[in-house]
């Protein structure tokens, strides 16, 4: 065994590789790759060459049987040779490269070779190189077959007609380059064949074309083209979330409205105070707040309640024991309204103030406070005590939270 192998090591295993980037020998000659030996490369280079005699993948087909045969005459005892031909994809790119790589791969296995000379019809086969050595096979020549045409044409026809395919088949820069100039074709023709029938509306075209331009422009630099797409997108994958969340985010949302309004009721009720001088607002300071607070003051302590009850339905069904100080805080925003009242009651009182102990506005105000504290402090111990009686209720929810601790 170990004899085997030492002889195997000191053979020099030459694989003469032909290399068909673009796949014309699968796609013309309808031939199954990759081919091994020299039978099956000629008959496939015929066949080939009979589909498309200009068809330079079938010369170079034809120099790696010849590049063969010359080696095999002058062989040394210790030389080994062999021709194959591995083809790629019309598609180019990634998934011609990745072709060649599962052919070459079955090629090896069948033939164990420990250099390569490649065949090649121009530098687009050469990308080739790189797969090669990746299998730690080393490439000892290789020879380029370039049929009526210098390699400088052949690289720039090249980089052209792929620019080209990237214009016409690429739906994004197909719009730009073919679409808009289409559109533009279109309108000028149709204003010309309306001044030949006699409606004088010629002049007008170059406003349609600006028009068109300047929108088409605008569009896509701020990226209005982009952003509908998306939109589209999750319009047509948008999927409702679960029913609790609905209601807790229409409730949310709600509040939030009426926040907003509030805040407008306020100004609106400052601006209808016939009462105010607006040039000597500075003065007036106290009148302004009150009748702010006066005016958004419902609204907004109902839209602070709703945002609170919206959070408060989503921390029920998740069984969070934040639900209960959100409860509270409910209680105490509602009893806010007093206290708001009384304050704007303080501030419209007749200066100056009377003796604290005097003065309703002020003796109510401080009340209000005093009263929303104990409402305060009855609400936490009362759902404390809720809390302990319903533990079952949240135990999932804590025992989740032990769990994200623990990591």
């Amino acid at each position: 065994m170990a004899n085997k192998e030492s002889l195997q090591l000191a053979e020099n295993r030459v694989l003469i590789l032909c290399v068909d980037r673009d796949g014309d020998v699968e796609v013309k000659a309808g031939i199954k790759t990759p081919l091994l030996g020299r039978r099956a490369n000629i008959d496939a280079a015929v066949a080939l060459a009979l589909e498309d005699p200009e068809e330079p993948d079938a010369n170079a087909m034809f120099e790696a049987v010849r590049l063969y045969d010359r080696l095999l005459s002058e062989k040394k005892s210790n030389e080994i040779f062999e021709v194959a031909t591995i083809s790629g994809s019309e598609l180019g790119g990634v998934k011609a490269d990745r072709k060649l790589s599962m052919e070459l791969d079955n090629i090896l296995e069948t033939f164990t070779a420990t250099e390569v000379i490649l065949v090649s019809d121009g530098y687009s086969d050469e990308a080739v190189l790189p797969i090669i050595e990746s299998r730690n096979v080393p490439i000892s020549s290789v020879r380029r077959i370039v049929i009526k045409h210098s390699e400088s044409i052949e690289e720039t026809a090249a980089i052209f007609t792929k620019y080209v395919k990237l214009l016409m088949e690429t739906p994004r820069y197909a719009r730009i380059a073919l679409g808009l100039p289409g559109i533009l074709i279109t309108i000028t023709a149709l204003f010309w064949y309306l001044n030949y029938s006699g409606i004088k509306i010629l002049p007008y075209y170059s406003i349609a074309i600006a028009i068109i331009i300047g929108a088409f422009l605008l569009l896509k630099g701020f990226g209005v083209d982009t952003v509908a797409k998306k939109s589209y997108k999750w319009i047509r994958e948008y999927s409702p979330p679960p029913l609790q969340v609905q209601i807790s985010n229409y409730t949310i949302l709600t509040g939030i409205l009426c926040i907003v309004i509030s805040i407008y009721l306020g100004i609106q009720n400052v601006y209808d105070n016939p009462a105010l001088d607006t040039h000597n607002l500075l003065d007036l300071l106290p009148e302004i707040t009150a009748g702010f607070i006066k005016g958004m003051m419902a609204l907004c302590i109902v839209g602070i309640i709703l945002v609170l009850i919206g959070r408060s339905l989503m921390l029920y069904f998740e069984r969070d024991p934040k639900l209960l100080r959100t409860i509270a805080l409910i209680a105490e925003v509602a009893w806010s309204t007093m206290i708001l009242n009384c304050m704007a009651n303080l501030l419209l009182q007749p200066r100056p103030m009377e003796i604290w102990y005097r003065n309703e506005f002020f003796l109510a105000f401080i009340w209000s406070i005093g009263i929303g504290i104990l409402i305060w402090v009855a609400s936490i111990l009362l759902f404390a005590i809720v809390n302990m009686s319903s533990k079952s209720f949240f135990k999932k929810q804590e025992k989740d939270m032990d769990e994200k601790e623990s990591f």
